[in-house]
């Protein structure tokens, strides 16, 4: 009995051995680049596995037996190796079929969720929409268009990206984001701009400077102030600097932060003077908190709008987005004395 074991043994272990090596060695290159997998090949598979039947299966995909049998002999070309045996009327899987059986599954599984999730995508008020912007916007601009988008399509999913103007360009050339509501960004060909409205930067100082009491800025102490700005790298503080650069004064003491309100707070205690939009400072200068005065006989002057993609379709979410930024952004303009673009 041993010795019978013994001279079969080896049979067995090689015809096993072969059959997952035909189906886990195939050449790869061949199989999936020059000749890809069929999906409705796949899907033959499965039925057959399943029915046990050329007659069973060529009868629920509406097929002929003589087509379910091309397609079984073209799959198994295809893979390298034989998945079927065919015992009379049955068919029966080889155990390389076995395990290509478990990955065909897989495959089908995963096509069947990735056309759910498209379906649901497609239907009106699903999917969703990415949108980088400035802490400005996003404190100060979008809130209410954020609030009406999100009433008309609560299963949209939004998210919110905050940034400077260089960050949300990059952003938005990644496909990280779908739109972003920034400054005007220069040089920048393959973006398209859709002006909102346009603001002024002003100095704003706290109600006890000296600048406070004479109404104006003194150009003479102008470099001699201590700056509290935004960001070093902001498209903003690019614009001041260019700004007084083109009036021969240099701005030496600054110090730079990332927070509105906190620039606003350090002002507002008498530690130094900034240079801001005086609607990002509404309720500042309202109160008297603040006093705003003009930076010269030279306005300064910034477009704010919508970037995005040139040539690149509007979704219904972007379409619906920017419709809304557009009302909004005049109302926002009304409201804070700001010229409009829409």
């Amino acid at each position: 009995m041993s010795e019978r074991f013994a001279i079969y043994m080896p049979i067995a272990f090689v015809g096993l051995k072969n059959a997952f090596h035909c189906f886990l060695s195939m050449d790869e290159t061949n199989s999936y680049t020059s000749n890809p997998l069929d999906s409705r090949q796949l899907r033959a598979f499965l039925l057959l596995s399943r029915k046990g039947s050329f007659t069973a299966a060529a009868k629920e995909l509406h097929l002929t037996q003589s087509a379910i049998s091309h397609s079984m002999k073209a799959l198994e070309e295809d893979v390298g190796c034989r998945l079927l045996d065919r015992v009379g009327k049955k068919v029966l899987l080889t155990q390389a079929g076995e395990a290509f059986l478990r990955h065909v599954e897989e495959i089908l599984n995963g096509m069947n969720a990735a056309r759910e999730a498209i379906d649901e995508m497609s239907e009106w008020g699903r999917g969703r929409l990415r949108i980088g912007a400035s802490a400005a916007a996003c404190q100060y601009i979008l809130p209410p268009v954020l609030r009406e988008f999100k009433k008309k399509f609560p299963k949209c999913r939004l998210s919110i990206e905050p940034g400077d103007t260089a960050e949300v360009v990059a952003a938005l050339r990644a496909n990280e984001i779908d739109l972003a509501v920034t400054l005007e960004p220069d040089n920048e060909v393959e973006f398209e701009f859709r002006p909102l409205f346009t603001d002024e930067l002003v100095f704003l100082v706290d109600p006890r400077h000296p600048w406070a009491g004479a109404g104006r800025a003194l150009r003479k102490e102008i470099p001699r102030q201590q700056y509290i700005l935004y960001f070093r790298n902001s498209l903003t503080f690019a614009v001041i600097e260019k700004y007084f650069q083109a009036d021969e004064v240099i701005i030496k003491s600054v110090i730079d932060m990332g927070s509105m309100s906190a620039i606003k707070e350090l002002v507002k205690l008498g530690l130094g003077i900034t240079i801001m939009a005086p609607w990002v400072a509404r309720e500042e200068l309202r109160r008297k908190e603040l006093v705003a005065l003009p930076l010269g006989r030279r306005k300064l002057k910034r477009k704010w709008g919508v970037l995005h993609w040139k040539r690149r379709p509007f979704g219904w979410a972007e379409e619906t987005f920017m419709q809304l930024c557009q009302s909004g952004a005049k109302q926002f303009a009304a409201r804070n004395g700001l010229s409009s673009h829409v």
